[in-house]
């Protein structure tokens, strides 16, 4: 019984670091049940803790405070260092719609609860937790404490309301979304509709017949156009070459060219005509077009050409090849010259064989230099986080000077240093499965805390008229937004369901609400980009990543395949995929692989 108590009751450092362990585990183990349809995920650490709370199991405080706070700081800084390279540029077209409607759900509850507070006299702490949990974002809650705490107001039953108000959160965004299928959504709102068709690389074939580009050099070209495009290759007389700024276009050249979709049909208006082969298909053997040169992708690994433009490089003038497009955390961007490289990015290269091996020296393309995760820029990026988050900032009405704390500063630097790091020769890349493992050990030991800190007053407080009280409230707070921003989604905005589903369970930082959305809504695959048959006999199946279910998902298609093509073969396509979960992917390779061959 010693032994016990020194392990799991007696406060020391490996006792916290055993209680931890416990509620993580048992909470990573709970997160994978699914009970129709809905997987709480990550979020069952939060419960496990609350568990073990209850139970009368704690930690020295002042450890359980420094777990909390590290892995707050850990998750945060990495999640803005994965969306900076894509964070401003999501603001364009689309991205600014959805992200207006996504501000009116989180505006509206928020209204919603000051103005509850103020006339139900509800503790502005306990209205902070009621908030956090109905809108199921427990990383808000590690900031909002801090906020009440610099404003002088008692923040202590944050964390316990917002524990008790989270499940209907939950449940609550699925319940919208279902009741707004049910009475509002027609068949055609379901359709899907690519909002970022438009950002996307576009490729087609031109004919020179404009007279007016005629003897203009394509540099003359590219800047009277007002367009940004590539001509990856130039065919003339029979003959095809890799062009570049220099050569003079002719009558009747045809130019296969990289733009995007909405800047076709100018493009087409400036070179004279455009044909109507479709360039886009997954299928298209690019080596096959023609004998004289090849297309390869290829990575930039060489730390030093990190932050520079893509035409300081002349890679087109010294090699004679072209780069036709760069993907990028598996977008796809235009190759243009003023284009910042980043560590990481593959170049898709089209030239001769012995000019495209000299640029791939020169880029590196080496893999393995890219799975060694930076930790420099990870700690200076959290020490720079941390300062930031400690600088007060005086709002004009509000006495108590405001700081970013602990939530703040870090997301702040990591989105900064994720977009503009690269400017500045700082080298940011992590794999996408680094990245998503830091965000998984920070939350982990967030959500440990904060529930192992709740879980002891947890059970008897639900069984209270003031519990009773905080539910009610946080499932209005859950339910009206959602529906109302919702239904003027569906009649002003005119998005499709999906979309809409997809930017409510983002406003609401609702995971387990977009799992269920994904597994209802046809079309709205996570891992399966695509699924296709090449011809009557063979299936193809492309993936940019493995996720959570990717193995079911990947026996869903196959079976669609089956029964739609009765296929014979099958090409399983992972060009770009990023990596992920390796149990999925293990799984996969399970299905062709017998057990215990390598």
């Amino acid at each position: 019984m010693e032994w016990f108590n020194s392990l799991f009751i007696e406060h020391s450092a490996m006792q916290a670091v055993i209680i931890m362990a416990v509620i993580i585990a048992l909470g990573l183990g709970l997160g994978k049940l699914r009970i129709g349809g809905i997987s709480l995920g990550m979020t069952c650490v939060f419960f496990a803790g609350i568990l073990i709370g209850h139970l009368g199991f704690s930690i020295d405080p002042a450890m359980l405070k420094y777990a909390e706070s590290f892995g707050l700081v850990l998750f945060v800084y990495e999640l803005g260092l994965q969306v900076g390279p894509g964070f401003f540029s999501s603001f364009r077209q689309g991205g600014v719609l959805l992200n207006m409607l996504a501000f009116g759900v989180v505006a509206i509850g928020t209204l919603m609860a000051v103005l509850i507070s103020e006339i139900g006299h509800v503790p502005m702490g306990d209205m902070i937790g009621i908030l956090c949990g109905a809108t199921t974002n427990t990383p808000a809650l590690g900031a909002a404490q801090q906020t009440l705490e610099q404003l002088g107001e008692h923040a202590g039953r944050a964390a316990l309301s917002c524990a008790i108000t989270y499940p209907l959160g939950v449940v609550g965004v699925i319940l919208a979304m279902l009741v707004v299928r049910k009475l509002f959504v027609r068949k055609e709102d379901i359709e899907r509709i690519d909002l970022d068709a438009s950002n996307q690389t576009y490729i087609a074939t031109f004919r020179v017949c404009n007279p007016a580009i005629v003897g203009k050099t394509i540099k003359d070209v590219v800047e009277w156009a007002g367009v940004k495009f590539v001509i990856s290759r130039l065919w003339r007389e029979n003959r095809v070459s890799v062009p570049v700024s220099d050569m003079k276009l002719q009558e009747n050249d045809r130019l296969l060219v990289t733009t995007t979709d909405k800047d076709a049909i100018r493009l087409g208006i400036l070179f004279g005509k455009q044909e109507q082969e479709d360039w886009n298909r997954k299928d298209i053997d690019w080596d096959a077009l023609d004998n004289q040169l090849v297309s390869r992708d290829v990575v930039i690994t060489k730390s030093g050409l990190n932050g520079k433009k893509l035409g300081s490089l002349r890679l087109r003038n010294t090699y004679a090849i072209n780069i036709s497009r760069v993907t990028r955390s598996g977008v796809r961007l235009l190759a243009t010259p003023n284009l910042v490289l980043q560590l990481g990015d593959r170049l898709t290269i089209v030239g001769e064989v012995s000019a495209v091996q000299e640029v791939e020296k020169l880029l590196g393309n080496s893999a393995d230099t890219l799975r060694d995760p930076n930790l420099a820029a990870i700690f200076i990026g959290v020490v720079l986080g941390l300062v930031l988050g400690s600088i007060p900032f005086a709002v004009p009405g509000i006495s108590t000077p405001i700081k970013l704390g602990l939530a703040g500063g870090p997301i702040v630097i990591g989105i900064l240093i994720g977009s503009f790091g690269p400017r500045f020769r700082l080298v940011t890349y992590t794999t996408r499965s680094a990245n998503l493992m830091l965000r998984g050990i920070g939350l982990s030991l967030y959500l440990a805390c904060l529930g192992l800190d709740a879980g002891k007053h947890f059970f008897e407080t639900v069984m209270r008229p003031e519990g009773l009280i905080w539910v009610s409230i946080g499932f209005a707070i859950t339910f009206i937004p959602v529906v109302f921003m919702a239904l003027l989604a569906l009649r002003i905005t005119r998005l499709d369901f999906g979309s809409i589903c997809g930017m409510l369970c983002g406003s609401m930082a609702n995971p387990m609400a977009l799992n269920y959305a994904n597994d209802t809504l046809p079309g709205d695959n996570p891992a399966v980009s695509y699924a296709t048959a090449i011809n009557d006999s063979v299936g193809y199946i492309a993936f940019s990543e493995f996720t959570t279910n990717s193995a079911q998902e990947f026996l869903i298609a196959l079976d669609q395949l089956v029964q739609t093509n009765k296929i014979q073969k099958l090409v399983i396509d992972l060009r770009g995929n990023g990596g992920g979960i390796i149990d999925e992917a293990i799984q996969m390779v399970g299905f062709f692989v017998p057990k215990g061959t390598e």
